[in-house]
């Protein structure tokens, strides 16, 4: 499922900005085309001024003046004197050209504003010339040409003059396979930042989709062993005397209470992931709410064996904005891991800091210890040590419930090995 999520999440985000991309070159490119026709045109229309100009000044035109011309404009000169060609355009006549020039003059007569009657004359040595632009058939190609008409006492003549836009679609048909380059390697760009990114976003979701699903079997696995037993002294009281099913109800109530304080537990969780586990802050002395951890285990450790010790700091300490019972819930939590994870005749140390407007309160035992591997899975749900899976009472929940607890107060609890060789779990709280 998150792969196909992935991968249209992948296709989404390349197919939007490729639409912005694409719109945004073809805009530029239209604004860009425009530009080169218009300088084009105007550069032609500059040179037809001249070319008009020196028409107007010459009594004669000679050949090798227009031979001059088309070599330096790379244009193509048509003369006719009352619609007559010159002798110039016979020299180099050729069917191509010929019908070139009466594509050109179709279009110049269907598209000029100015109807000029041949038989109307024209003041001598004036001039007056048209540009545009037209597409031949026959040669398929985009054409400028300009019509200048002189007036020759009796006789009008025509000088039709033509400037291929090859080199012009040339620099086009370039820029555009250059935008087409840079798209196609911008998509490929961005197709493969999407797919990461994308994963990158997923990510997060995937892995909180594995911990829910690893949350679900595990604490049905860890509900099957209390009910199974349950189960199995319910059934036994049935077949058994009335003597023996006080032994079996005391099971069947030890288990119940195991499962409510699990079914306790997953509720804690389930409201920290909703965003609905609730505090109440208040100011708390902190070493007086030690002093009570302390006394509250001191008859657990000595059951166990164990030397329970407290340090407290030597000058006062001001008060901490927390939620004692949180806090206090946290320390059970530690004190009860130490508790049973240490040896007999071990060692464990509660002890109180203040620096720099942060409580340091650590909780160290010189016990079994937790390997640099484990420390990274410790406070993960249903997570417990290989040596403590059996132990009852102990379902895995304990550490994950005290690090949402000090994450609410927006502290953070470690793990590191302690100077004694076992574990020191340590929460950092600030003061507000």
């Amino acid at each position: 499922m998150f792969q196909k999520v992935h991968i249209y999440l992948t296709l989404l985000c390349t197919g939007i900005i490729t639409i912005i991309m694409i719109i945004t070159s073809c805009s530029y490119l239209y604004v860009s085309e425009k530009s080169l026709y218009k300088n084009q045109m105007d550069s032609f229309q500059n040179d037809m001024n001249t070319i008009s100009t020196n028409l107007e000044q010459q009594s004669v035109i000679s050949m090798e003046w227009l031979s001059k011309m088309e070599s330096q404009g790379n244009y193509t000169f048509f003369l006719l004197d009352n619609g007559i060609p010159f002798l110039y355009n016979a020299l180099d006549s050729s069917n191509e050209k010929e019908l070139l020039l009466e594509e050109c003059l179709a279009d110049y007569y269907q598209s000029i504003l100015i109807d000029v009657d041949p038989s109307s004359s024209l003041s001598p040595y004036a001039s007056y010339h048209t540009e545009a632009e037209f597409f031949s058939p026959s040669m398929k190609k985009k054409y400028f040409y300009s019509v200048l008409i002189l007036g020759r006492s009796s006789s009008r003549l025509q000088v039709i003059v033509l400037s291929s836009l090859d080199a012009l679609e040339k620099q086009i048909m370039h820029q555009r396979s250059f935008f087409i380059l840079i798209d196609l390697i911008t998509i490929f760009v961005l197709a493969v930042f999407s797919w990461i990114f994308t994963g990158a976003l997923l990510k997060p979701i995937i892995e909180n989709q594995k911990k829910q699903v690893q949350f679900v079997a595990s604490a049905s696995h860890e509900l099957r062993t209390p009910l199974a037993v349950i189960l199995s002294c319910a059934e036994c009281c049935q077949e058994t005397d009335s003597k023996k099913q006080a032994g079996f109800l005391q099971t069947i109530i030890h288990e119940g209470l195991r499962m409510r304080t699990l079914i306790d537990d997953m509720l804690t969780l389930s409201s920290s992931d909703n965003q609905q586990f609730s505090i109440d802050p208040k100011p708390a002395d902190m070493d007086t709410l030690i002093v009570n951890s302390y006394e509250a285990f001191q008859p657990l450790a000595k059951e166990h064996d164990l030397t329970l010790s407290v340090s407290l700091p030597e000058n006062a300490i001001p008060s901490c904005i927390c939620d004692k019972e949180r806090i206090s819930q946290v320390l059970s939590i530690l004190l009860h891991n130490a508790i049973s994870y240490t040896p007999a005749f071990g060692k464990i140390i509660l002890s109180l800091a203040y620096e720099k407007e942060r409580f340091y309160l650590s909780v160290s035992d010189n016990g079994v210890g937790i390997s640099d591997e484990e420390k990274k899975k410790i406070f993960d749900r249903f997570h417990r040590v290989e040596k403590a899976r059996n132990t009852k009472g102990h379902f895995g929940l304990g550490l994950s419930i005290a690090n949402e607890i000090v994450k609410s107060h927006h502290g953070k609890l470690t793990v590191k090995d302690s100077p004694e060789g076992g574990a020191l779990f340590t929460v950092e709280l600030p003061k507000k």
